[in-house]
């Protein structure tokens, strides 16, 4: 076998996640998610269950920023600038 083949699979086998991996990366995601949604009477939840609550969690957290980024708009288009509430918000979001 040539050695760019070789170097080709080796390349392959050493990019593949063991299950071992998979496992320890679904605990540490799950370990990231409110308590609450992703412990089942104590039990620790399939790997489907932990990644469809990752994505309903990061959907969420979506949602909630657009809606706070929202409500920054409208307090700042309904506030002088040059008002102490002003400076609240400007350092803020510094």
């Amino acid at each position: 076998m040539s050695s760019r083949r070789t170097r080709s699979r080796q390349t392959i086998s050493s990019s593949r996640i063991t299950d071992d991996q998979i496992s320890d990366l679904v605990s540490k995601l799950q370990s990231l998610l409110p308590h609450g949604a992703h412990i089942q009477n104590g039990n620790r939840a399939s790997s489907g269950r932990v990644l469809q609550e990752t994505c309903n969690y990061i959907r969420s957290l979506h949602r909630e920023v657009d809606d706070l980024s929202e409500k920054l708009s409208e307090l700042l288009s309904d506030t002088d600038m040059s008002s102490a509430q002003a400076a609240i918000i400007r350092s803020m979001l510094m």
